[in-house]
């Protein structure tokens, strides 16, 4: 259960409204991000906040820089950590920078109120919709994989994917956002039938086979959420024992973002 809340959790932190055209300067922020460029990032999240100050796109961008900046200061980003069951049960409770948590708590709470403000003249403000899923994604990701408090990530992710749900019945072509419930429906379909049950009392959907579908789709048609998919795809590939297609995968990743380690890494351990 763990597992899975984990990987519900940082999906849904990722759920994006994939806008026709996102901001240029988050787009490029989300990639220094991928690349593992943090100080970058947060150089065009800024230069963003600057031009859009009443934008929560700002600042819930903002806090997901130093959010992931720490995951990787951490070590949380490992591929094997998804792949090996063992090493995610055997996970230690990690050593947080409390200045870092303090600029994460601050970035949100502004999302926050600038979201609410939108929403509260415009309901279906897509963008404070998605700066409301960002937000609550965060927050789950930060209580499941730094504190290890899993019930409290998990009330965070189901109220943050009841927004991402919604957004993909107002936006079909949203591709970014298949991404929450795509990898939802992969890893909660591939637990033993008695699991998959309490799942489903739970409201949790259990279909692998649409999983792959919708991950596919953010793979193939998603913008700032692309070559997260292309992750998690690898990830189910190498569960499946398909050496050659999560290979295929990560050497794409490896070139297209030349300076994370963490895909040269994966290929050195499962590409020979």
């Amino acid at each position: 259960m763990r597992r899975l809340i984990f990987f519900i959790v940082i999906v849904v932190s990722f759920a994006s409204v994939a806008h026709a055209s996102d901001p240029p300067l988050i787009e490029q922020g989300f990639r220094d991000m991928y690349d593992l460029n943090f100080s970058m990032a947060q150089q065009h999240f800024s230069q963003f906040e600057a031009q859009q100050p009443a934008n929560p796109l700002g600042p819930v961008s903002e806090a997901a820089g130093y959010l992931f900046g720490e995951f990787a200061r951490l070590g949380v980003l490992e591929t094997q950590l998804f792949v090996d069951d063992n090493s995610f049960e055997d996970r230690k409770k990690l050593v947080p920078d409390p200045a870092v948590k303090q600029k994460i708590d601050t970035a949100l709470n502004k999302a926050d109120q600038l979201a609410n403000a939108a929403l509260g003249k415009d309901p279906a403000d897509a963008t404070a919709q998605f700066a409301k899923v960002l937000s609550l994604g965060l927050r789950s990701d930060y209580a499941a994989l730094i504190e290890k408090r899993d019930l409290a990530a998990l009330s965070y992710t189901k109220q943050g994917r009841t927004l991402a749900e919604q957004l993909l019945k107002e936006r079909p072509t949203a591709y970014d956002a298949y991404l929450a419930v795509g990898v939802e429906n992969y890893l909660s379909g591939i637990k033993p039938a008695p699991v998959r049950w309490f799942l489903q009392m739970g409201g949790v959907q259990t279909d692998k086979a649409q999983g792959i579908h919708d991950l596919t789709l953010t793979a193939e048609h998603g913008n700032l959420l692309a070559p997260f998919a292309r992750v998690m795809l690898a990830v189910a590939d190498l569960r499946d024992k398909n050496t050659g297609g999560a290979c295929t995968l990560l050497h794409g990743l490896a070139t297209e973002f030349p300076h994370n380690q963490l895909y040269h890494r994966e290929l050195g351990l499962h590409c020979h």
